[in-house]
């Protein structure tokens, strides 16, 4: 069984779903264009880890790249949620780190296959501990930022994103349907870069949530 830390406690996780393509200057940066709607994909929960625990690097990939993002933690599930009621779902926020062997998912994109081996191996999906929604002002933005080794590689903004997250919320509840548990990682900034044995990782939100991470030798 998956589990994040909620509160000092332990929350079953049900689905992990990530916003691709969410950031116009990250977008840019690869090379990729806009979406009419927001780019969903999924991890499994396998890929869950912690703060404070090693990342292991998958042997296949030489060039597994950190993307940095918001993570909202759903506490009440529902279908076709309209955007005036997607706040109201959030049960927690976190941060947490997107990963992602590029290499992989090149190869993958140019013969038309799924992302999968590129998005969902294990350590994939890192995570903060989660803070009650209620310890922040949901209609704010955002702000979030990646150091490694020291060195800021990235800096969030979500009032910068292309679909903000009641949009995000809504479009996932009327496309597939939420549940309580589900985590959704709502996209990266510009920034992204490879990652090499040793690095260490401080990611941090608006001086409320951290995580930390060391990759493997």
């Amino acid at each position: 069984m998956a589990v994040v830390m909620f509160e000092g406690v332990e929350q079953k996780i049900g689905n992990i779903f990530c916003i691709g393509r969410n950031y116009a200057a990250h977008v840019a940066e690869l090379g990729n264009q806009l979406e009419e709607e927001p780019l969903v994909f999924l991890k499994p929960t396998s890929a869950l880890t912690m703060s404070r625990q090693d990342i292991a690097l998958p042997a296949y990939s030489s060039d597994v790249h950190h993307e940095c993002e918001l993570v909202l933690l759903i506490g009440k599930g529902g279908n076709d949620i309209p955007e005036a009621d997607a706040l109201s779902h959030i049960a927690g926020i976190g941060i947490g780190l997107d990963l992602t062997a590029r290499d992989v998912q090149s190869e993958a994109k140019q013969g038309g296959k799924p992302w999968t081996k590129a998005k969902g191996f294990r350590h994939a999906a890192c995570v903060s501990d989660f803070v009650a929604a209620s310890c922040f002002d949901l209609g704010q933005p955002f702000t979030f930022s990646l150091q490694v080794n020291g060195e800021t590689r990235q800096q969030g903004d979500t009032s910068l994103m292309l679909y903000p997250l009641v949009t995000i919320i809504s479009y996932l509840s009327q496309t597939y349907g939420l549940t309580a548990g589900d985590l959704i990682y709502t996209g990266t900034p510009q920034g992204v870069a490879a990652l090499h044995a040793g690095d260490v990782l401080h990611l941090q939100l608006d001086g409320v949530v951290s995580a930390d991470w060391t990759v493997a030798a």
